[in-house]
């Protein structure tokens, strides 16, 4: 929300609305829910391509001699490893480990990174960085208006950049980023990705935004590229068994809560906020593993919903964290942190209490989909 409580606008915002977009509150932003069908968007992206508008997303960049440093303190990963042109996935936790949010680093040069937080949680984020930056020789800056953010995700992105730009996509690996022009436009061009699919993420000017996304759009009418919303991200990310802040991943879980402790370096030199109550975390898991994350796929119809129980034997096990209808396998679909008991793929018995029935579920290692390399 903007200090005065109205809705924030991305620079996209008027084209959204020419092409017939749902638009929704999304984290105070207005954003596009879907434009037509949200299941032949989803199917779009995983046969095709599809382009998103996740202007949304909150970029802080953190400059100056001692950024590494300040980021290593701040956040749980190992930021001064991490190359130049390189991203690294991680989390920014509470003393007590209670996970604030989970981040994508991107190191831009020898002494300047961009940290790109989740909407929702943007404002906490740089408030902590901030904080964290005391007696540290770097800047950290909120640096959310000067970028939009598209991404072109799906099987045919990579052809439909190429026809572009010149940038050396070929030679751009996962989780890197690389400066270029796309359609004449400077960029900042990532391939991250959320969705389980091969694509690129690309950070430009707000005022560059409308050129780009119509570019992109005359590039991709031959193979099928469709505009894509927020709820066919959902379904795409659910199938891909990506974690989604405030459903996976909340305060009250640690990292090592979530199965995701492998972010967490204890190895790294110095001291890093919450260092001492994760390894305690750590110390817990190992002795008394908490509840794990698995995939539930329905043998029914009826779809699950965040916070419904997970059950077994007349007992409570777990709780769905996201549910949704999975176009890809064409069932209701779930994840859910369920007793280590009853995690093992192909453990007879489980079930969703939807509204007081409890609907037979089968238990899957994550995640649902993953797409043919």
């Amino acid at each position: 929300m903007s200090s005065t409580g109205e809705l924030r606008h991305t620079a996209l915002d008027a084209l959204h609305r020419s092409l017939g977009a749902t638009m929704t509150d999304f984290a105070g932003w207005d954003m596009p829910l879907r434009y037509g069908s949200e299941r032949d968007e989803h199917l779009a992206v995983r046969t095709k391509a599809g382009l998103f508008d996740l202007s949304h997303m909150g970029e802080i960049t953190v400059t100056g001699p001692q950024a590494a440093a300040l980021l290593d303190y701040a956040l749980v990963g190992n930021i001064g490893g991490v190359k130049p042109g390189r991203a690294r996935y991680t989390m920014i936790c509470r003393a007590d480990g209670g996970i604030l949010d989970d981040l994508i680093v991107y190191r831009l040069g020898e002494t300047e990174y961009m940290v790109v937080a989740n909407a929702s949680n943007a404002q906490v984020v740089l408030d902590a960085l901030t904080e964290r930056a005391a007696g540290f020789d770097a800047e950290v800056r909120d640096d959310r208006d000067a970028y939009a953010l598209l991404a072109v995700q799906g099987p045919q992105s990579p052809g439909i950049l190429k026809s572009l730009t010149d940038a050396d996509l070929d030679g751009l690996k996962y989780y890197a980023g690389l400066p270029g022009t796309v359609a004449g436009v400077p960029a900042l061009i990532a391939r991250t990705g959320y969705t389980g699919e091969d694509g690129f993420e690309l950070f430009v000017k707000p005022e560059h935004a409308v050129e780009l996304w119509q570019a992109l759009t005359k590039a991709g009418e031959g193979v099928g590229l469709v505009p894509c919303g927020l709820s066919c991200r959902d379904t795409l990310r659910l199938e891909a068994g990506m974690p989604l802040y405030g459903h996976e991943l909340t305060t009250s879980l640690t990292p090592f809560d979530a199965g995701l402790g492998r972010v967490v370096k204890f190895e790294k030199e110095g001291d890093f906020v919450g260092r001492e109550a994760l390894r305690e975390a750590a110390a817990r898991a190992e002795q008394n593993p908490p509840r794990v994350l698995v995939g539930l796929i329905a043998e029914g119809r009826r779809v699950p919903r965040a916070g419904y129980a997970v059950v077994a034997g007349g007992e409570v096990i777990g709780e769905v964290t996201s549910g949704a209808p999975s176009p890809t396998l064409g069932k209701p679909i779930a994840i859910a942190y369920v007793d280590p008991a009853h995690a093992a793929p192909g453990t007879s018995g489980v079930g969703v209490d939807i509204r007081g029935s409890h609907e037979p579920y089968e238990v899957v290692a994550l995640p649902f989909y993953k797409r043919q390399k």
